[in-house]
């Protein structure tokens, strides 16, 4: 009897076997926010004062308890008290507390805007979790929605993904952060209507993003986001597969995802909390789970950071989770066009012709072209099954946009030149920068083929703007439209105030939320 293939099943078996296991690892649940008004008697603590030791209510408290100590400690290290600046002290005697941290909220006379506070919340919570790794406790004397926007903050700066991490020592994870703030309830009431659903939203695409692609593909996307759905009120999730997509002719998105064993989804979850009959906004996003390049084969130098190529799709699928978290009055409808790219025996190849559910027939000229191939499916599906008030698209699409704005700014495209401003202005408020560049009917022309209809590739215009013109073939030009390629900003390998370990940004959803409630949402 020969072992060698019982051998090779139960390696086999083993294999899959571990995939499994992987797969019900468990995520953490976002960070919760315990707000209270009084002050704690011990531990550690996290103290925000403005400059010129105005101490504010609970640090009145701690200097009384420990007659003038803590005043003395400022003085003492010469803390200046600027904003996003932290420093730590031994706690005067008879104050309680072991340690506190001290966090800078600059002159009291400057009213800090929401961008600002954001940072200081964050730049807070990543000190007190080096300096006390747990048991978090921040006092602020602010008023109400600036508490509540220090607290946003801290809890953005609290997100690490170390799910995968097996020594407890490299783990971060906070379940719950003590806040203590003078109008504790009116604080927590703002805070868990306005912004407590956009920071989970975040968390939760953070997380999707940050996964490897062994763990999320097409399938196992819409499983998760199925499940953070659940208990949302009005929402609704219809998914397409591959019988479903060559029904309806989608032969841009089921071309790329042919040539893998995890067959492509498009997945559509409409939120329809505004006005029956309104027309809803759209958000399409690009959903590669991961991205060889197919045939057109990557370089093996940065490719593990190619899970992120669906970052589009979590950032649209997570916008609407915002919203519906908030209970906002507002029609929108997300799509997430997903497909794993990869060179099977089944990949399409460099000059095949597919047809898309446009009509339109596409050359492929590359297959590392694919993002502009799913979405070129997705935003048509969108614009005429449900003719949007406006229609945005988000992809990790071109190294041209990445190179031009490097991590600062999403580069933004549209035909509609009202928008905009509309959207710069808007990227300045929440922090998710974007920087128009050029659209015109050069790009348009530079994708025109003499095999079929148009290419997916090619010289002749820019790559970032021959991208957009790509996806802009695709809706309406009725249709008000914005293309903003991520491609510099979705990822990030550096930490910030709002993002403290590598990985993902979920780039979008600050912006776009902030937009839709601005511009669409009944008051």
């Amino acid at each position: 009897m020969k072992l060698w293939p019982i051998f090779a099943f139960c390696l086999l078996a083993q294999f899959a076997s571990f995939n499994v296991l992987s797969d019900t690892k468990q995520n953490k649940t976002p960070t919760s926010f315990v707000f209270s008004q009084s002050m704690p008697k011990d531990g550690n603590l996290v103290l925000g004062i403005h400059a010129n030791s105005e101490l504010g209510s609970f640090g009145k408290e701690i200097d009384s308890r420990s007659n003038g100590g803590l005043t003395h400690a400022i003085n003492a290290t010469k803390f200046e008290a600027k904003p996003e600046t932290s420093q730590l002290i031994t706690a005067p005697k008879n104050s309680g507390f072991n340690q506190i941290l001290l966090v800078g909220l600059g002159d009291k006379i400057k009213k800090l805007d929401n961008a600002q506070l954001h940072k200081i919340g964050g730049s807070a919570i990543q000190a007190a979790i080096k300096t006390f790794k747990n048991n978090i406790q921040m006092a602020f004397d602010l008023p109400i929605e600036q508490s509540a926007n220090i607290a946003y903050g801290s809890k953005l700066g609290s997100y690490y993904f170390d799910k995968y991490y097996t020594d407890e020592e490299r783990q971060k994870y906070q379940s719950t952060i003590q806040f203590i703030t003078p109008e504790a309830d009116n604080a927590k009431a703002f805070f868990k209507q306005n912004l407590d659903p956009v920071a989970n939203a975040i968390w939760l695409s953070r997380d999707m993003s940050n996964e490897p692609a062994n763990i999320i593909y097409p399938q196992s996307f819409v499983k998760r986001w199925k499940k953070h759905f659940k208990g949302l009120d009005n929402i609704k999730i219809k998914v397409l597969d591959e019988k479903d997509m060559l029904k309806k002719g989608m032969g841009a998105i089921y071309g790329v995802g042919r040539g893998s064993k995890r067959p492509p989804r498009m997945m559509i979850v409409e939120y329809m909390g505004g006005k029956r009959g309104d027309a809803p906004v759209a958000l399409v996003g690009k959903g590669i789970t991961f991205d060889t390049g197919g045939i057109s084969i990557k370089g093996s130098n940065n490719m593990w950071n190619m899970k992120f190529d669906m970052s589009g799709a979590a950032s649209a699928i997570g916008t609407i989770h915002a919203l519906a978290g908030r209970n906002a009055k507002v029609n929108v409808v997300g799509i997430a066009a997903l497909a794993e790219n990869m060179p099977g025996a089944n990949a399409q190849r460099p000059g095949d012709v597919v047809t898309s559910m446009s009509g339109k027939t596409i050359q492929i000229r590359s297959t590392d072209a694919e993002g502009r191939l799913v979405l070129a499916d997705g935003v048509y599906y969108g614009d005429i099954t449900y003719n949007p008030s406006l229609l945005v698209d988000l992809a990790t699409l071109t190294g041209s946009a990445s190179r031009a704005l490097g991590k600062d700014y999403a580069a933004y495209f549209s035909r509609h030149d009202e928008l905009a401003p509309l959207f710069i202005a808007m990227g300045k408020e929440t922090g998710d920068e974007v920087w128009p560049l050029p659209l015109n009917d050069n790009h348009f022309k530079a994708i025109e083929n003499d095999v079929a209809d148009v290419m997916n590739s090619g010289p002749g215009a820019p790559g970032a703007s021959a991208g957009a013109a790509f996806i802009g073939t695709f809706i309406r030009e009725s249709t008000p439209w914005v293309h903003l390629d991520i491609a510099g900003v979705a990822w990030n390998e550096k930490s910030t105030p709002l993002k403290a370990s590598p990985g993902s940004t979920s780039f979008g959803i600050q912006l776009l939320n902030g937009y839709i409630k601005e511009h669409f949402e009944d008051k």
